[in-house]
């Protein structure tokens, strides 16, 4: 996993996703770089536009979180009635 971060971060900073960019970003987080590893990432990575995979997966995440937030907003409907109702009644007790 630290060479994905190692990847966007480099991404982030506009530094060239290198296999020597790469192994010193790990091997400043205080982790022992895996040769293996960085080509494999970086073959992985090869034809992939990151900024444009970054903003997918924001969409992604901005759409998933909306059902979530619809409920909330559909609970907090449903509780003003209620409270309310409780309201007019004690003007009646």
């Amino acid at each position: 996993m630290e060479y994905i971060y190692g990847a966007l971060l480099l991404h982030k900073l506009n530094q060239p996703v290198t296999a020597e960019n790469l192994t010193k970003v790990v091997k400043a987080a205080g982790a022992e770089p895996d040769e293996a590893k960085v080509k494999t990432l970086l073959a992985s990575l090869q034809g992939v536009d990151i900024a444009k995979e970054l903003e997918n997966a924001s969409t992604a995440v901005v759409a998933a979180g909306a059902p979530a937030e619809a409920k909330k907003e559909e609970k907090k409907e449903e509780e003003k009635p209620a409270e309310s109702a409780a309201g007019l009644a004690s003007l009646f007790g």
